[in-house]
């Protein structure tokens, strides 16, 4: 994946860069500890990262954030502070194509070790309907790779490999940490298909486009309202489509999430007399989401979709 162009801000803050790297780290979320000689340090670009990493780096370093809590992370921009931090962690862990500021920040002052978790994946082309299609070399690519199990089970070795050779002489722990995560990726992959093996309908309709691997991985049909980009505004023929398709698949239910308006599924629902729920792209973990982890909140996806979908 080819990264996007720097822009010219970054240019701009790279000597403030190399010369505040020295003297403090990034605002986020931190977790781990730094109590072995060997500790680990981790730079993860969202919340889906920050889950799988923890879970591999365990006590034997420290995981930081780039995009706090609560926060689209589409929209993530840093300080010269947080790419300094950046730099001088032992690893990034991102997503190319999902955040510019992250991509142009490794481009303009690349870290020690930065690791694409989208290598070894089947990647979904860019879609603002949910078209489910094969992306070619050089792209633009669904980002939404996490809301798979098992992508996420492709990421988490990819990731633990990445650390293992940079740290060898924390393999052990990192691979055993994996052996674990993979194993409840795997089994939370099982309760989809099984969840999902059965359903009345399996069109789904949801705020914004970040289901595709989801749907791809369980024989679903995503309808979004928005695109790519949560943020973007549908338009009028965009809604009278989406209108349509829910009159024509007998749709009961409108999906929403937790960090964006909910306004205009809340009004499709409204038109049409259906029911609303929520079906998180696990962006973030915030109080109001249906549960602490990635693994809770997927689980809670699955009931929704189980309910709206008639699934037995």
């Amino acid at each position: 994946m080819v990264l996007m162009t720097i822009k010219p801000r970054f240019a701009l803050l790279t000597a403030a860069v190399v010369a505040s790297a020295l003297t403090g780290c990034a605002p986020g979320t931190a977790t781990g500890t730094t109590e072995q000689p060997n500790a680990v340090t981790v730079t993860v670009a969202a919340y889906p990262l920050q889950f799988l990493a923890e879970r591999i780096v365990g006590d034997a370093g420290v995981v930081t954030n780039l995009t706090a809590p609560g926060t689209e992370p589409h929209d993530l921009e840093l300080t010269a502070r947080q790419i300094a931090a950046m730099a001088a962690t032992d690893a990034v862990v991102y997503i190319p194509g999902f955040q510019a500021a992250v991509d142009d920040a490794i481009a303009s002052t690349p870290p020690k070790l930065a690791i694409d978790v989208t290598s070894g994946l089947s990647l979904l082309k860019a879609s603002q309907d949910g078209a489910e299609e094969g992306a070619d070399a050089g792209s633009s690519y669904d980002p939404h790779i996490w809301l798979s199990p098992a992508n996420m089970v492709t990421m988490a070795h990819t990731i633990s490999t990445a650390l293992s050779t940079e740290k060898p002489q924390l393999a052990g722990t990192f691979d055993a940490n994996t052996k674990a995560l993979v194993a409840d990726l795997t089994a939370l992959g099982d309760s989809y298909r099984t969840g999902l093996a059965s359903c009345q309908r399996t069109q789904f309709i949801t705020s914004h486009a970040a289901f595709g691997y989801l749907a791809r991985d369980y024989g679903l049909q995503q309808i979004p309202i928005a695109g790519l980009d949560p943020t973007q505004e549908p338009t009028a023929a965009r809604i009278a489509a989406v209108h349509q398709l829910a009159r024509q698949y007998g749709v009961t239910t409108i999906f929403f999430e937790t960090l964006v308006s909910d306004t205009v599924a809340k009004s499709i629902a409204g038109d049409l007399g259906l029911k609303t729920a929520v079906l998180d792209p696990i962006e973030g973990i915030t109080p109001s989401s249906a549960g602490t982890d990635y693994l809770e909140v997927m689980r809670s996806n699955l009931t929704a979709l189980e309910a709206a979908n008639g699934c037995s």
